[in-house]
This record gives C-alpha cells, sequence and structure tokens, in this order.
C-alpha cells in the first residue's frame, strides 16, 4: 500500500489536490490554514484582514521576540477594523477551509496542526476523509496512530495542548507500527529551524513514547526548515515530512 504524508499545508489547494497521486491514501498530519506567511507578508488571514505593511510590522516584531508588543500592534489593528474580532477570523478560516477540504484526496487520514480550529472541522470533513487524534488505525495490517496539535508557546495559535494533554493522547495511541504526529519530539537538531534561526516546541512525551515503544516510523512537520530532516532513535526513523507549502511534494511511504 504506497501511502503519501504532507505536512503543513498552509493554505495550498491546488497542490493538495494533486498530493495523492499515485499513491493508495494521503496522511495529513495538520496546519491546512495559512494565517501568517513570514516569506511573503501578502499572504495569509492576517494580511487579507489588515494588509501587507502592517503584516510585515507584526512579523517583525515575532521575529524579534517581541510578543506583548506584537501583541498591542494587533489590538491597534484590530481597533481600526471594529466589530467582532472571532467573527472575523472565524469567516475567513471557514472560507480557506472550504476550499481545502473540497480539494482533500480520499481516502485521506488527518489530524489537526497548531494553527488549525478543531471545532469547525466537522462541517468541511468529506466521505472518505478520517479524523484521527489519540487514536489509531489498521491499514494492510499495519498499525498507524495519530496525534495532533500543538504545544503551549509564546504564538498562542489555535490548537495548542499542556505537555499533560499531549501525553495523555500519545498513551491512548498505544503501540503501534508508524506514529503520526504534528510537531516532533523534543529534540535540538529536529526542533531547530535553520531559516527562522528559532527553536520550535518539541515534545518530551513523544520522545520518551518514542524510547519506550519504538515504532518503526515516526512522522511529524511542524518545523519547516529544520536543522536535521530525519534521525534514528533506537530503532525508530523520525522523518520529518517537509513543509508542503514551501515543496509541493508529499513524502512517500509504503505498508
Amino acid at each position: 500500500m504506497r501511502v503519501h504524508v504532507v505536512s503543513d499545508v498552509h493554505g495550498t489547494p491546488g497542490a493538495l489536490a494533486r498530493a495523492a497521486d499515485g499513491a493508495d491514501a494521503l496522511f495529513c498530519l495538520g496546519d491546512l490554514i495559512l494565517f501568517l506567511d513570514y516569506a511573503d507578508p501578502s499572504q495569509g488571514i492576517f494580511a487579507e484582514l489588515f494588509g501587507a505593511a502592517d503584516t510585515a510590522e507584526f512579523i517583525r516584531l515575532r521575529t524579534d521576540g517581541r510578543f506583548e508588543d506584537a501583541r498591542a500592534w494587533t489590538d491597534q489593528l484590530w481597533s481600526r477594523i471594529g466589530g467582532d474580532r472571532r467573527a472575523h477570523l472565524e469567516s475567513a478560516v471557514r472560507n480557506q477551509y472550504a476550499e481545502l477540504f473540497a480539494a482533500m484526496p480520499t481516502p485521506a487520514y488527518l489530524t489537526y496542526g497548531n494553527v488549525d480550529v478543531p471545532h469547525l472541522w466537522p462541517e468541511y470533513l468529506r466521505e472518505g476523509h478520517t479524523l484521527l487524534d489519540g487514536a489509531a488505525v489498521t491499514l494492510n495490517g499495519t498499525r498507524v496512530g495519530f496525534v495532533g496539535g500543538g504545544l503551549v508557546s509564546p504564538y498562542r495559535t489555535p490548537y495548542e495542548l499542556t505537555d499533560e494533554q499531549f501525553a495523555a493522547k500519545l498513551d491512548a495511541v498505544g503501540d503501534v507500527d508508524v506514529l503520526c504526529t504534528h510537531i516532533p519530539p523534543s529534540v535540538p537538531e529536529l526542533t531547530y529551524d535553520v531559516v527562522a534561526r528559532r527553536f520550535e516546541r518539541g515534545s518530551a512525551a513523544l520522545l520518551q513514547t518514542v524510547l519506550e515503544r519504538q515504532p518503526e516510523l515516526l512522522l511529524f512537520g511542524h518545523v519547516h526548515q529544520p536543522l536535521a530532516a530525519r534521525m534514528r532513535i533506537g530503532r525508530t526513523e523520525c522523518i520529518n515530512v517537509g513543509h508542503f507549502r514551501g515543496s509541493r511534494r508529499p513524502f512517500a511511504l509504503t505498508l
């Protein structure tokens, strides 16, 4: 069984529609939404709301680690628009989800990324889309587990969990041959982004799970330009499947 795996789709429905070409199934490890494009401030929901120039300033503040200043800047921008902030954001997210889920191939097995909005997904999932988060499925005799979401961070993205909540989902999955998560284990080489020049949050509980249970494969995304795209931990091959928005290419494996 040939499977294509994508993560960090970030608003690329055209490429997503072709992601399963030549495969029997697609795994999607989350981050469907494009809220902010650090490389191009004219792209994403933030730019739609506030324009490229104000988005560039927001990116600069975040990149400098000035998160409180970035939040104050955002508050100023929202004051110009007025209205219900949540309603504006949810409307923009819904527009992206409508396109993305319509483009999502079938069959597809999906979990959430840290920028996704889980409570909206049931409205857009289609027949042939299987949502898994803290759960596993058997495909061609291979047990595959999925754990979505990210950990609490200064970026305050929509689907962030405490370390304990994330660990509980890992425990619920149990022993699997292939473990699919959005975020990497807490290993410096796997969590450092060489372009953004910062460490993303990885999970210590995920690292412990790998050390104790030793699945054959751990597949994840989240770090767009990692210092190391793959690493072996014991018998487990840990693989960052790539930044799909940047590469437009899925990672392929055979089950």
